[in-house]
């Protein structure tokens, strides 16, 4: 007969449970579903809390069961309501919750010709104390700092399952309270094992599709910033890693994360602080927290909650700050700690999750950035070696063929020579005051005219040079010589090979974004047998800075003529 009426108890209490776990899973798709994923709650999320558990309070008594012991007990689902609004609200929601659902419980089975009794005022206090006490295990667990225990659905099994034995306990003491012991014990052998059986599972199964649905709205939040944040953020170079640039991404990152404050480190001062505490962090000074100093020695993440590991501000004892998350900034390329990205929140706001998973990926984001700005600071090393190499080979060069030239017209062309020592000391004159590895096309036209000079006195009448370049590409922006070595090129292996005149020509073809310098000569003595010339170091400078779709082509007809056409990309406010 037990078995019997387990099973007519049991079959019905779990299809209640169903249709809970239907509405719970429409309820995870409404946007309301921030109040449940986020650790930070309001006073709306309460009340949404309030609002939403309630309902299933009120909704697991009307789906009920009548006992065959008595008409006034019934056999429910109510728990799972209560469990489940104290366990994500706090005790305040608990409370309100056990309560409204021990109220309607009350009043939904009395009536004026069946008045209240023991077991309705019975159940209404075992809800309240189920809500309650699943509200106070949410407040032991948030001073823990546990909040993330509270989604798992083992321990939210186990919480229902105690306030379950709690809530059969209340019945068995109200009832030998007014006399009616033995009634009250019959009763709860009747439905105690399928409601416990019932409100357990089904709140752990709730709780599952919660944190699942919490899991994913974190991660796609999180993550869509973080897009955000980096789209923002692309423009900004972190080869240098310096003040300025730290500057800007803390307040891109405070403005899209609507933390508290955010501030970015290197491994001794703070480089930018961004949000509340402004007033006294103040950037370029040395780093204060024992924390921050931990988390660069150790290359850990730290959290300091404010709860389970205190916080508080060094510098100002009336900080509005009240916790923080402190992440290493780690350049993977030196396997070294350079610093920290920190996320701060107000002493009044708990850290949300999201939050948390936010920080990581924005220092993953960062840690890329300082890689990648690591990389391209060795490439722009290796272009300045380059062009240190390449200045070695052509000063030497030019100074050599310049100085025989001058030497030979000295006696019979004083005037000339003293012209031609002008141009010299005009050419190394320019290149001391080059400090970088790119000038203007004018510029280098002029280094090439200078360089022409010399040479035209040196082949007299055998020697042409004729030059069409547009005026307005002048100001465009070339890598230091890179005409005046392959000019030079031009003459050496080809038109001073030819008893004729050699003609040399330098012309510009322009294109939407780029254009294209050609040198040509008319000797066509050009053999593809160099590896390690000028020419080809030029051409890996380009590639090097501008990419794989730049560089130098060389085009001849034997005997005829070869072109040397240099594809370069033109300024970006110009293009």
């Amino acid at each position: 007969m037990q078995n019997i009426l387990f099973l007519e108890h049991m079959i019905p209490l779990l299809q209640h449970m169903l249709v809970f776990l239907g509405l719970a899973y429409l309820f995870t798709k409404t946007p309301v579903f921030t109040a449940l994923v986020n650790n930070s709650l309001s006073l709306p999320d309460k009340a949404i809390i309030y609002l939403v558990f309630s309902g299933f309070c009120i909704l697991g008594t009307s789906f009920s069961e009548p006992s065959m012991q008595t008409e006034d007990a019934i056999a429910n689902t109510r728990a799972i309501g209560a469990v489940l609004g104290g366990l994500l609200g706090g005790p305040v929601v608990g409370f309100l919750v056990g309560i409204t659902g021990g109220i309607h419980r009350v009043f939904s089975m009395s009536s004026i010709s069946d008045p209240i009794n023991y077991i309705d005022i019975a159940c209404a206090a075992a809800t309240t104390f189920e809500g309650l006490f699943a509200g106070c295990v949410h407040h032991y667990l948030s001073r823990k700092g546990k909040i993330e225990t509270l989604f798992s659905p083992r321990f939210v099994w186990l919480v229902a399952f105690v306030v379950g034995l709690g809530h059969v306990a209340i019945i068995l003491l109200f009832g030998v309270s007014v006399g009616e012991g033995a009634a009250a014990w019959s009763l709860e052998k009747e439905i105690a094992v399928p409601m416990l059986i019932a409100n357990s599972v089904g709140a752990a199964l709730i709780m599952y599709m919660i944190r699942e649905q919490k899991r994913a709205c974190d991660e796609l939040s999180s993550s869509t910033a973080a897009w955000r944040i980096a789209d923002k953020t692309a423009s900004i170079i972190y080869g240098q890693f310096n003040q300025e640039s730290s500057r800007k991404i803390a307040k891109i990152i405070q403005h899209e994360t609507r933390v508290g404050a955010v501030a970015i480190t290197d491994r001794n001062r703070l480089l930018a602080f961004a949000g509340l505490g402004e007033d006294h962090h103040l950037p370029g000074s040395p780093i204060s927290s024992t924390d921050t100093l931990k988390v660069i020695r150790e290359n850990k993440v730290l959290f300091a909650d404010g709860i389970r590991k205190s916080y508080q501000c060094r510098l100002k004892k009336s900080c509005e700050l009240g916790s923080a998350l402190i992440i290493p900034l780690r350049d993977d390329a030196n396997n070294e700690v350079v610093g920290t990205i920190k996320l701060y929140e107000p002493k009044n706001k708990l850290f949300r999750n999201i939050n948390r998973k936010l920080g990581e990926n924005l220092a993953h984001l960062l840690s890329g950035r300082i890689l990648a700005g690591h990389y391209e600071l060795q490439r722009e090393l290796r272009i300045q070696d380059q062009y240190k190499i390449l200045m070695a080979q052509i000063n030497p060069h030019f100074l050599y063929n310049a100085l025989t030239t001058i030497g030979h017209i000295t006696g019979k062309q004083p005037d000339r020579a003293r012209n031609l020592l002008h141009y010299l000391s005009d050419y190394f004159r320019k290149n001391l005051k080059i400090s970088d590895d790119t000038t203007t096309l004018g510029y280098e036209l002029e280094h090439v005219e200078s360089y022409l000079e010399i040479e035209k006195a040196r082949f007299e009448d055998r020697l042409q040079v004729q030059i069409d370049i547009p005026e307005h590409l002048l100001t465009q922006t070339v890598p230091v010589f890179t005409l005046q070595p392959i000019v030079e090129n031009s003459i050496k292996h080809g038109t001073s090979e030819l008893l004729g005149t050699g003609i040399i020509k330098m012309t510009c073809i322009e294109h939407n974004n780029s254009f294209t310098l050609t040198v040509e000569d008319n000797a066509g003595l050009y053999k593809n047998s160099n590896t390690s010339g000028i020419g080809l170091k030029i051409n890996e400078r380009i590639k090097m800075r501008y990419g794989n779709n730049y560089g130098i082509n060389i085009r001849c007809e034997p005997e005829q003529w070869t072109k040397v056409n240099i594809h370069l990309p033109k300024n970006k406010e110009q293009a």
